[in-house]
């Protein structure tokens, strides 16, 4: 722990009070939202401060959901997707509710289940002009989309691009049932 310029310490963990869970800075947490009907927020912890009396601040960076961000939920955003803001806060550490890990989509994909505490983010978010970055990202299917992993998808065997069932006339459980595909372009 290392005093500040203010006479605050750093601290190099924090354990989330009523629980045994230990948080430090680069982790994501779920933080109680000022409203009880509201989904929890989450950001990443970027610094932990203690001051004289023992309050503990926590230096955060949001991550924001899809429908929070200019433009709103669209089709291809997964239900546990978030956008890495530029959007910095100081919080009291008492709003922490728990410890969550914000995975990269390919390794969001690969996850056996996916937990309560799992989400996944793609896209960093400039909050004040609601910019993206990446601005472009590689998009499949006759739809042109960006891949949404809670969405099926089949692959064709021939050119390797992948497709949503319904864009090629079928139903997910036809497609769940497939052996082999091969999209119109290559089985002509």
């Amino acid at each position: 722990m290392a005093a500040t310029n203010n006479g605050n310490r750093d601290l190099d963990y924090y354990k989330i009070r009523g629980t045994n869970i230990i948080v430090r800075p680069g982790d994501s947490v779920s933080m109680r939202p000022s409203e009880s009907d509201k989904l929890p927020y989450i950001a990443r912890i970027e610094k932990l401060e203690e001051d004289s009396q023992s309050n503990v601040k926590v230096l955060v960076r949001w991550y924001y959901r899809p429908e929070e961000a200019k433009g709103g939920r669209r089709q291809f955003h997964g239900a546990k997707e978030l956008f890495l803001s530029d959007h910095y806060d100081d919080q009291s550490a008492l709003t922490i509710e728990g410890k969550c890990v914000v995975h990269s989509l390919k390794k969001y994909t690969k996850l056996k289940s996916v937990g309560a505490e799992d989400y996944f983010c793609r896209y960093k978010y400039r909050a004040e002009d609601g910019a993206f970055t990446p601005e472009r990202v590689v998009v499949f299917c006759r739809c042109e989309l960006p891949y949404n992993p809670d969405d099926l998808m089949v692959q064709c065997e021939g050119c390797w691009d992948w497709f949503h069932p319904s864009c090629i006339g079928m139903t997910n459980d036809e497609a769940q049932m497939l052996e082999h595909f091969f999209c119109a372009d290559c089985a002509s």
